[in-house]
């Protein structure tokens, strides 16, 4: 998953692969009936007579396709668990959980037409900013509770939940939790420190490094030094390039993994995970760095009323909390605190939603992807 967005001074001590297989074989989409059409252009669920006929056309479809939503990631596996038992007529498919924003793009032009083909995005802002075309607006029932800046006045687009970029360790192996990114480049860090995948493809990974370009004397107008830093960092023997996974984390062939704070916290006995009680996490001190994702429906999804019925699932408090009790703070937090309706104990426990993190803009971000694209491989290789 890619993305980008503004952060602040927290501390609090807090994934995707799509397969692009089975094309021949997939079916077609749709049915081509009235109702698709009318679902496949509806922007509201009140253009389809509100959400109980939302509902009901969902239902006939009976399938939605999910891309690139690990089960630890943000709490996706309750999410997804919660919708099919809200819904019992409606299977999910889940492709790819460990892929990248990239990979959903990619699956969605190679699978258009066919029922295999995502039909709804969680995408990182540099690759949603180039694929716009593929986006069909639709604002969910509460719109108003989302930001005016954490939308698209179109409803194209719209922030879903945001984390802080942080690092994770095994406390077994580093008996002193990191202060700097500097630090990541002594000798303690040897064949240790691993990020989730390629930075030119996915948000994630492209994150780590804006968080070393900011802790390095970089911004986010310019990330070069982050590129430096991870040159420095491999030709020390430090990086490793193994992918992460909460599998690498329990056997301790990643010992220490740049990642969204929400991630790490799932992984170790603080997110409920029983594989590695060692797992620690920090989000280093001074300027921090956030970026929320972002929620889309392919404008050709295969299930468009299901893909509708999914955004307004993901955006009810009920949700919204679920993102929250990971770590994550959903795009709805605010109207939430207004309304009472957002769980306190759970916010008590992540502590308040920071005021002031760095987050690339759309343009800072395309800067950034240029730079990563010319420079990344060469620098780690």
């Amino acid at each position: 998953m890619k993305r980008n967005r503004i952060v602040a001074g927290l501390a609090f001590t807090a994934a995707v692969a799509v397969v692009l297989t089975g094309c021949s074989s997939s079916s077609t989409a749709g049915s081509g009936s009235t109702a698709d059409t009318k679902a496949a252009t509806a922007t509201s669920a009140a253009d389809l007579g509100g959400m109980d006929a939302l509902v009901k056309a969902a239902n006939a479809e009976g399938k939605l396709n999910v891309i690139t939503l690990p089960p630890s990631w943000a709490n996706y596996g309750k999410i997804i668990a919660g919708f099919e038992k809200k819904y019992p007529g409606i299977k999910i498919t889940s492709a790819n959980p460990n892929g990248s924003s990239a990979d959903e793009v990619a699956a969605a032009k190679s699978l258009k037409g066919q029922s295999t083909a995502p039909d709804v995005f969680d995408l990182g802002t540099a690759v949603l900013s180039q694929n716009t075309d593929l986006l069909a607006p639709y604002k969910v029932s509460n719109w108003a509770d989302i930001p005016t800046d954490f939308k698209d006045a179109s409803g194209k687009w719209f922030y879903d939940y945001t984390g802080l970029m942080s690092i994770g360790y095994d406390s077994s192996v580093i008996k002193t939790a990191p202060t700097s990114v500097s630090d990541l480049l002594s000798s303690e860090y040897k064949n240790k420190v691993a990020i989730k995948g390629d930075p030119t493809q996915a948000n994630e990974a492209a994150s780590a490094v804006y968080l070393a370009a900011l802790g390095t004397g970089g911004s986010a107008s310019n990330i070069q030094p982050g590129i430096d830093f991870f040159k420095d960092l491999k030709s020390k023997g430090n990086f490793i390039s193994t992918l992460p996974t909460q599998a690498t984390v329990n056997s301790g062939e990643t010992p220490v993994v740049i990642q969204w704070s929400y991630n790490n916290l799932a992984w170790g006995s603080a997110g409920g995970s029983a594989g590695n009680p060692n797992w620690k996490t920090v989000v280093l001190p001074g300027t921090a760095l956030g970026s929320y994702y972002n929620q889309a429906i392919n404008k050709d999804a295969p299930h468009p009323a299901a893909a509708r019925l999914w955004e307004e699932y993901l955006y009810t408090p009920e949700v919204q909390n679920l993102y929250l009790a990971s770590g994550a703070y959903p795009a709805t937090l605010s109207a939430m605190q207004k309304a009472g309706t957002v769980d306190s104990a759970t916010l008590k426990t992540v502590g308040e939603p920071p005021s002031d993190f760095v987050q690339l803009t759309s343009d800072q971000a395309a800067s950034a992807a240029k730079l990563l694209t010319a420079g990344w491989a060469k620098a780690v290789n």
